[in-house]
């Protein structure tokens, strides 16, 4: 299942390097069920999908491609393939062979895995509030108020979010660069609650590069979608919403 929309670049260029090369979309027919979602007619489903594939690969986008089980259900995914390996990153054609071939393989696996990727999306997706664990007893399930979060796991997530923020140009990983409000968000929050400067450092960091960076619309404002180097100069064509 391929996931995009029309004012998505990447999309367009996965869509004319491999869905409309005969030899791929042959393969793909003989190996495959292609199904093509507009994510803006179907957010519910790239909410998802779009959950499953940054739990594999740690990181999502569109054009959002990912593999299922006959009973709808993810077990790999990525966003765009190149026609040809490059820069460390597998083809389309090495995907759709490796895929298949590990379906038919090792089956048993793959839908296991599936079935403990859907548990963690699902967790990740209701943080376990309100939801009544069987066998408990007392106040905190009786009332459907546990959560998942406490200090040890606040402080992990903060921890995760430091281990990859770029401490010279702000943000979060390398190129292509995206703004990560989220991100930035929760360090901000997580400083007004502890105290913790290097979270506010990194945060302002962050805004700051960005306003003065290539992303930034200096003329209508708000920012493009990301930007493509590490230093937010060179702006992908779309823009955020002010």
């Amino acid at each position: 299942m391929s996931i995009g929309y029309a004012a998505c670049h990447w999309c367009h260029v996965m869509e004319r390097e491999s869905f409309e090369d005969p030899e791929t979309a042959a393969f793909m027919n003989e190996h495959f069920v292609n199904i093509k979602i507009d994510r803006e007619e179907r957010p519910d489903l790239d909410h998802i999908y779009m959950d499953a594939v940054q739990a594999i690969t740690g990181s999502g986008g569109w054009p959002l491609n990912v593999f299922l089980t006959p009973d709808g259900k993810p077990f790999y995914g990525g966003t765009y393939f190149p026609p040809r390996p490059v820069y460390n990153r597998s083809s389309w054609k090495e995907v759709l062979n490796g895929v298949s071939a590990t379906f038919r393989e090792r089956r048993t696996e793959v839908e296991q895995q599936a079935e403990g990727l859907i548990r963690h999306v699902k967790t990740s997706g209701m943080f376990s509030i309100g939801e009544k664990k069987s066998g408990t007893t007392g106040s905190s399930a009786d009332s459907g108020t546990e959560s998942i979060f406490s200090t040890a796991t606040l402080q992990q997530t903060r921890d995760q979010l430091m281990a990859t923020a770029d401490k010279k140009e702000g943000g979060f990983g390398g190129a292509p660069k995206f703004p990560q409000s989220f991100s930035i968000r929760y360090l901000l929050h997580y400083y007004h609650f502890t105290g913790d400067k290097t979270a506010l450092d990194q945060a302002c960091l962050s805004l700051d590069k960005m306003i003065l960076g290539g992303i930034y619309d200096q003329l209508g404002g708000g920012f493009a979608r990301y930007s493509t180097d590490e230093r937010w100069l060179v702006p992908h064509f779309e823009k955020n919403a002010i």
